[in-house]
């Protein structure tokens, strides 16, 4: 199937920090794409990868699982290893499930982590119900574009697959495990009005990590995807002062142009 206009993966040659970026579940690296950009400008390496199943049509996700999403961004992060010198990883929602998967498993492979309203788990009632109901029902209603600013849209799925459902639910699991191994400087933004993920999912990643330089940031005027709202230039921004004090030499060299 061919790959949803806007929803294509994102590359940038740039210096020798680099920025690897997982967008969320059903959705695209539209979400994450001027967030993207706006590292890319100011110096860094940057990939934006499309997910396995991810900006085509939902069908094309009922037979992935989060072994194939986190596969995906294992493989980037891997590839910007060997051309960086040092490697941030971001994420919104699921991507910043992913994001701290890798923080966890690849150690000093990562520098920092930055996550926007990162999900932890499924709170709808029905997620029990999951195991049984994906072989009787294929999919439900969508949850992108939750939005404040008027006229921002995301490039997503209206349908949620519910195998692939289940297989994330799976993957919360895991993750929650696994964040006392995640040791790196986090900074974690999150919306307090947040209709896809609660707050409660940032605060449970902030109490279960082991990180110890830790910035946490309240995103006052945007709903669950806020690079691509109200306050999107604070996310660019402060993300990008928390590369600048990690790795001062992120931005002085490599181009800044590109894609």
């Amino acid at each position: 199937m061919p790959v949803l206009p806007g929803a294509e993966p994102y590359r940038h040659e740039g210096g020798e920090v680099g920025a690897l970026l997982c967008h969320g579940f059903t959705g695209s690296p539209q979400s994450l794409r001027p967030w993207a950009e706006h590292l890319a400008e100011h110096g860094l390496t940057v990939s934006l990868p499309l997910l396995p199943g991810h900006g085509t049509r939902w069908q094309d996700m009922q037979v992935t699982g989060w072994q194939d999403w986190y596969a995906e961004v294992d493989r980037e992060l891997r590839a910007l290893t060997e051309r960086c010198t040092e490697v941030f990883v971001f994420g919104l929602s699921m991507g910043g499930a992913l994001a701290l998967r890798l923080a966890a498993r690849h150690g000093d492979a990562v520098r920092g982590v930055v996550v926007v309203n990162p999900a932890n788990k499924m709170h709808d009632r029905a997620a029990g119900v999951l195991p049984v109901a994906r072989f009787l029902v294929p999919s439900t209603k969508g949850i992108v574009s939750d939005i404040a600013k008027p006229g921002s849209v995301e490039i997503g799925y209206d349908r949620v697959p519910l195998h692939a459902a289940h297989s994330l639910r799976q993957f919360f699991r895991l993750v929650d495990g696994e964040l006392p191994q995640v040791t790196q400087p986090l900074l974690v933004l999150h919306s307090p009005q947040d209709h896809v993920v609660p707050p409660a999912d940032s605060a449970r990643v902030l109490s279960r990590v082991s990180s110890t330089d830790v910035t946490e940031i309240l995103l006052e005027q945007s709903y669950h995807v806020a690079t691509l709202d109200h306050d999107a230039d604070r996310i660019f921004e402060e993300s990008l002062a928390f590369i600048g004090r990690l790795a001062p030499s992120a931005g002085k060299e490599g181009t800044t142009t590109g894609g």
